[in-house]
């Protein structure tokens, strides 16, 4: 059977669609390939032209070898936030997974106690001073783990999680637990494998928060070699300058300012906008698939 050939009016439609999405991507991407552009400029084109530019009249990578090749402070800044984002992730979905399973059968004790208290975590906090003792306290205070234990479990992604694994079929369950299998077998080999468009979308979640948080390491974090590298480039954007000035060589004629921050952007960004698209296709099948109570 043939196709219907489309009507004019489907048409007009589809172009008038085309065209608001090819405008809506531009207003997106303008402004990123501004910073691009601007992070490449040297001081000269800056006075001449302007704190920003679209396309530079010539390539500069002043503010690059500045950040990147004078001193260990962007190094050491990534190695701490490649430790935040895998372990802090690694953690994340092992508790997460596990605390979402337990809730998620039907007839565990004091399963909606539980829930409520849970759910009450999203409403109130207890603010940050007493977060800050309870930190103290801990003894964890300006070390790495600081960044990855308080936020361990989001009550939010744990009830992502948990409305997947109620939407699994009981019988898998079932004939496991005839075969045998212990809570912990059925968890690993059976309810994760089936369940790894949830996981991956809320390891997601978990990772792009680690990358992008800065709160916790400028509160908890007094050296500047623990600092993340979202807290160095918030220094360099409010100062124009690193903190530590001993880190990175006298440089004749530096970068201006806009040139450098735009610089460490582009450098704190391109590493999760080139991972991102690699896991983006689970996002919309874990969301609504978790959104639904089995």
């Amino acid at each position: 059977m043939s196709l219907l050939k489309p009507t004019a009016g489907e048409r007009i439609f589809d172009s008038v669609n085309i065209a608001v999405l090819i405008c809506l991507s531009l207003l997106f991407l303008i402004p990123f390939l501004a910073v691009l552009s601007t992070s490449f400029i040297s001081a000269e084109e800056s006075m001449r032209r302007g704190a920003f530019v679209l396309i530079p009249e010539k390539i500069d990578f002043t503010a690059y070898d500045l950040l990147l090749n004078r001193g260990p402070i962007i190094y050491n800044a990534y190695k701490v936030t490649v430790f935040k984002v895998v372990a802090g992730t690694f953690l994340n979905l092992l508790f997460t997974s596990t605390l979402a399973y337990g809730l998620s059968r039907r007839h565990l004790p004091g399963k909606n106690a539980l829930v409520l208290i849970i759910f009450l975590t999203m409403i109130f906090h207890g603010g940050l001073i007493p977060s800050y003792m309870l930190i103290d306290n801990l003894g964890i205070k300006d070390t790495l783990w600081v960044l990855v234990l308080p936020g361990l479990v989001s009550a939010w992604n744990l009830f992502i999680m948990r409305n997947f694994f109620m939407s699994l079929p009981e019988e898998l369950e079932e004939s496991a637990i005839i075969d045998g299998a212990s809570p912990a077998v059925i968890l690993w080999k059976i309810v994760i494998p089936l369940s790894m468009p949830a996981v991956a979308t809320i390891g997601l979640f978990y990772a792009v928060h680690h990358w992008n948080d800065w709160f916790g390491a400028s509160i908890y974090i007094n050296e500047q070699s623990k600092l993340p590298v979202q807290v160095v480039m918030r220094n360099i954007l409010l100062s124009g300058v690193t903190q530590n000035e001993t880190q990175l060589e006298f440089v004749h004629d530096p970068p201006p300012a806009a040139t450098l921050k735009s610089a460490v952007i582009i450098i704190s960004t391109l590493p999760i906008l080139f991972v991102y698209p690699f896991i983006q296709r689970f996002f919309v099948k874990g969301v609504m698939v978790g959104s639904i109570k089995g």
